[in-house]
């Protein structure tokens, strides 16, 4: 089996530049007690101004001015940890979250549908690149070497055979060894192939067994049990605004940044929304909520968004808002809209399903409206305006024309050629428009198959109802 590790050493960092109009400008993580609160990460801007991780804010505030700074959350990092495992799912079965700051997929089986190594790494740069993270990538033979690889060099990929001539270069300050790191530095042990040089029974008797787990789960003699990620069954996001937003406009950056990770989400679990809401949170006013329903399940980024954007821009925002979410809870599986193999539409026309969603979205739920069948055999009352995708129940074997007149009309000219018939309908008497006919298909001398009838026992003439295509 082959194995990749994404490391992302700025996950935390990255995470709040993610939320930030102007992620280039210089900001900075603080975590610690009130007392002493020191610089956890911070972004290129503000290496270039000579802050670094570490540093007590004093420190920093006298070193520089004009940086901004976020409090570092564990909670939050924990959470872009599991919507990148969400993003990651898409890709294999086999995604675990057992580092911290990493991913560990298993790619073997996923190379048949993404293609060769180059091309794989490729597809998932550039979609961690548009989702804001920054990251390292290695590919070994075991997650443990995978890992180990990551935290060397960023693009490392070995297979089996070059295994360990990759572990004997690397740093065993970089080969997770843990504790033992520094009594390695004191014995001028500086590389794996240096402690592989040692007896097994001094390293067993100097160190915690811990030591000699590592370096056979390094060259995969030891196997390594890793805990897989399951995807939930709920997608929640919350952005913290960090001051007072009163207009729909100021919130369509973190809007596009909500639904962008949900699309990640369901692209991972192969699911779609079709109900979703807005959670709007205020200082001194009940939480604003808006719900949005769609017409069929969706999970196209753009699509979720201009949705969104419309509701948002119609609703009312009672009070300036300091925190801003979204929430789905029901994620039917994702259905592919049907398309030919060859495509002539030009590319600036939209499908179907997604201009019915823009126009609901733009004009309101009411002013876009289909047809669906409804269970009366009397064709005035077979069909019903509807709002909702799907369409209503048909009628057993029943054979009716693609065009309806709005009333009925005397035949034309002399009577037709019966084609078939006669099929009779009696309904209606419990709402007051009984009819009795007796329905035929018919054909004109001009060779049109229409659909007429005429009342029961009667020898009277036809009428037209509606023509066959």
């Amino acid at each position: 089996m082959r194995w990749a590790c994404i490391l992302l050493p700025h996950m935390a960092m990255d995470g709040v530049l993610r939320g930030c109009a102007e992620p280039a400008s210089p900001r900075v993580l603080i975590s610690g007690p009130s007392q002493r609160r020191v610089l956890h990460a911070v972004n290129p801007a503000a290496a270039a101004l000579g802050l670094k991780a570490g540093q007590s804010l004093v420190t920093a505030q006298a070193l520089a001015t004009g940086f901004e700074t976020h409090p570092f959350e564990a909670d939050a990092q924990a959470h872009w940890h599991q919507l990148l495992a969400a993003w990651a799912y898409r890709f294999s079965s086999q995604v675990s979250l057992q580092y911290a700051q990493a991913l560990i997929i298993e790619i073997e089986h996923s190379l048949a549908l993404f293609g060769p190594w180059p091309r794989f790494e490729a597809r998932l740069r550039q979609e961690l690149q548009a989702l804001g993270f920054r990251h390292r990538i290695a590919l070994a033979p075991n997650p443990v070497a995978a890992r180990a690889l990551a935290n060397a060099r960023d693009g490392w990929a070995v297979d089996e055979a070059g295994l360990a001539a990759a572990l004997a270069q690397l740093p065993v300050a970089r080969a997770g060894f843990g504790a033992a790191t520094a009594a390695f530095a004191g014995m001028g042990i500086r590389t794996v192939k240096q402690l592989q040089a040692l007896p097994r029974d001094s390293i067993n008797r100097r160190f915690a067994p811990a030591v000699l787990q590592q370096l056979d789960a390094l060259l995969g003699v030891r196997p390594f049990v890793l805990q897989p990620y399951q995807p939930p069954d709920v997608f929640e996001l919350r952005i913290e605004l960090g001051y007072e937003v009163e207009t729909s406009q100021a919130l369509l950056f973190p809007l596009r940044r909500l639904t962008s990770d949900l699309a990640a989400f369901l692209a991972g679990r192969d699911g779609s929304v079709q109900r979703f809401a807005l959670l709007l949170e205020h200082e001194d006013h009940p939480q604003t909520n808006i719900e949005i329903g769609l017409l069929a399940a969706e999970r196209d980024a753009a699509l979720l968004f201009e949705i969104a954007r419309s509701r948002l821009e119609q609703a009312k925002i009672p009070a300036p808002v300091r925190q801003f979410g979204l929430r789905a809870d029901q994620l039917p599986a994702f259905v592919p809209e049907y398309r030919e193999l060859f495509d002539t539409r030009p590319q600036q026309n939209l499908p179907w399903e997604q201009l019915r969603e823009r126009l609901r979205a733009r004009l309101g739920e009411q002013a876009v409206q289909g047809l669906r069948s409804h269970a009366d055999h009397r064709p005035e009352y077979a069909w019903r305006p509807e709002t909702s995708a799907g369409g209503g129940a048909e009628l057993a074997n029943a054979a009716r024309p693609g065009w309806l007149l709005r009333r009925p009309q005397p035949w034309p000219g002399a009577s037709p050629a019966l084609l078939s018939g006669p099929e009779r309908i009696e309904s209606g008497w419990w709402d007051g428009d009984d009819v009795r006919r007796d329905y035929y298909r018919v054909a004109s001398r001009f060779g049109q198959h229409g659909w007429a009838w005429r009342e029961v026992g009667g020898d009277g003439s036809f009428m037209l109802q509606g023509w066959f295509a």
